[in-house]
């Protein structure tokens, strides 16, 4: 005669398959069951796995019921046993769902200790992180299969949804302090033995590296300012020194204007050529001499340009790890940060999105160890403002989002009085032709001021004492158009008699 309850507890035990895919799910029932017991046996034993697990990385549903209700004691700071469990889940209406108190007592029957449970919380965790991965392998295929689909939107989509997973499953451990003294005096070692006590890389500008000491690793530093006040001619300036006086490698993402309208602007820079020249072609005899001259230095400055448009954070994320990784680079620039999108992923507004964008870059400066400088547009506030004071930009003024200002290891603002009609400081200083530098926010020093001379003309900002060329009469100072595909994005193009070789 057949044994019935041979038979039922046989088909109690068989594990569960996930028709969805038609294979068997990443799971261990055994183990789940092993870290309930444990944690119900052992009141440490929550704090050794709460950074590890959480409710879902159960693949039992009455296991996550279980979980959740061990959590809630223990944030409550409550005792957590198989009474307290039992009771927490039946507040919860949930107790006979998850089999009643009889599992519960089940559950911690078969544990004698906790002694491998941050083992087994482990295990568990690799196996939620398989079942994620086998879930977005299976949508990204369906979608890619959708031909009512754009595939470009499939495939941002696919980076967002990879990224968040990458992002909810990355546990940071902690680090003993020793290794971290000796990085510490290295660090300052090798400071002590540079010229000016430089310990990251030169901006180029004498009195910014005394605030700085160069631009650090691992740090996002904010470049704002309002339209017009030349914050990608800081940007570029800053580029020429680091790449061409300094020899660093640097990745340079452009969203707002193509590379050769950035390159055209770096020749002006260089070569002391007025931005219309450039695109006119209009060269006089002295100026092509300037030019074959001085555009050698550009030649083979390790200066890497990215004119995407639209680029999406994990784009970003890819592609500096590969620049990273085969050319070296040292550090990043991006014009500008509210150009960027965080596709893939829901925000209920745009100030959400650009607060991913935010927190998102400044991991992404601590991962790859290279400081990210990250132009950005300031509100209008500053505009209804009067005053010499009332021009000055504020940390509120940053647009869209106050996560760009916590986030920041740094904020600098580009300010120039001049545009405003403001020609004295107050204090008799003459502002005319001169850019204030404000380091409005320093997480790791002071903050405070410094003074520039902008040549509008050649898109460049040079230290005062770097001596003042008076610009030719059809220049007018103007800072060169910053548009996306331009009607005139054609290079210069070489004299009709001498030509200019490289």
């Amino acid at each position: 005669m057949p044994d019935n309850n041979n038979n039922t507890n046989k088909q109690r035990r068989q594990v569960p398959i996930d028709s969805t895919y038609g294979h068997l799910q990443p799971q261990s029932l055994d183990i789940e069951r092993v870290v309930l017991g444990a944690l119900m046996i052992d009141k440490d034993a929550f704090s050794i796995v709460s950074e590890i697990i959480r409710p879902e990385t159960f693949y039992e549903p009455r296991n996550q019921k279980i979980f959740h209700a061990i959590q809630t004691l223990n944030m409550e700071e409550k005792p957590v046993d198989i009474m307290t469990v039992a009771e927490q889940l039946r507040r919860e209406g949930t107790l006979d769902e998850v089999g009643g108190p009889a599992y519960i007592v089940e559950l911690s029957s078969h544990v004698a200790s906790s002694a491998h449970i941050e083992y087994h919380a482990h295990v568990l965790a690799q196996k939620f992180l398989a079942r994620q991965l086998i879930s977005y392998a299976s949508r990204v295929e369906t979608n890619a299969f959708d031909e009512t689909l754009d595939i470009d939107l499939v495939m941002q989509k696919a980076e967002g949804e990879l990224f968040e997973i990458s992002q909810k499953n990355m546990r940071q451990d902690y680090t003993q302090i020793d290794p971290v003294i000796s990085q510490a005096v290295d660090i300052l070692q090798k400071a002590s033995a540079s010229s000016g006590g430089l310990t990251g890389i030169p901006t180029g500008y004498g009195k910014l590296d005394d605030f700085t000491s160069g631009w650090q690793k691992s740090d996002l530093v904010i470049i704002a300012g309002r339209p017009a006040m030349g914050k990608t001619s800081f940007a570029l300036s800053l580029a020429k020194n680091i790449a061409v006086d300094y020899r660093e490698p640097i990745a340079f993402f452009s969203l707002e204007m193509n590379n050769v309208q950035l390159v055209n602007r770096l020749i002006s820079n260089v070569c002391e050529i007025t931005g219309n020249k450039i695109l006119n072609g209009q060269l006089s005899p002295d100026e092509w001499e300037r030019l074959d001259k001085n555009i050698r230095r550009l030649m083979g400055a390790p200066i890497y340009i990215d004119d995407t448009p639209g680029l999406s954070i994990f784009e970003l994320r890819t592609k500096a790890r590969r620049l990273v990784r085969e050319k070296g680079v040292k550090i990043i620039m991006i014009d500008y940060l509210q150009l960027m999108n965080a596709n893939g992923m829901r925000f209920g507004n745009r100030q959400e999105e650009v607060s991913t964008i935010s927190r998102s870059l400044k991991g992404l400066a601590k991962e790859l160890d290279i400081p990210i400088l990250a132009l950005s547009q300031l509100n209008r506030t500053v505009e209804n403002r009067d005053g010499i004071d009332g021009k000055r930009p504020q940390l509120s003024d940053l647009r869209e989002s106050g996560a760009i200002e916590q986030d920041a290891d740094m904020v600098l603002f580009v300010h120039r009085p001049e545009y405003y009609h403001i020609f004295d400081d107050g204090k008799g200083n003459d502002l005319r032709g001169k850019a204030q530098i404000i380091i409005a926010k320093h997480r790791k020093g002071a903050t405070g001021d410094v003074l520039l001379t902008f040549r509008g003309e050649y898109t460049r900002f040079q230290n005062p004492d770097d001596g003042f060329i008076p610009p030719s009469p059809s220049s007018g100072g103007e800072i060169m158009g910053s548009k996306i595909n331009g009607e005139n994005d054609e290079p210069f193009a070489p004299p009709p008699v001498e030509p200019i070789s490289f």
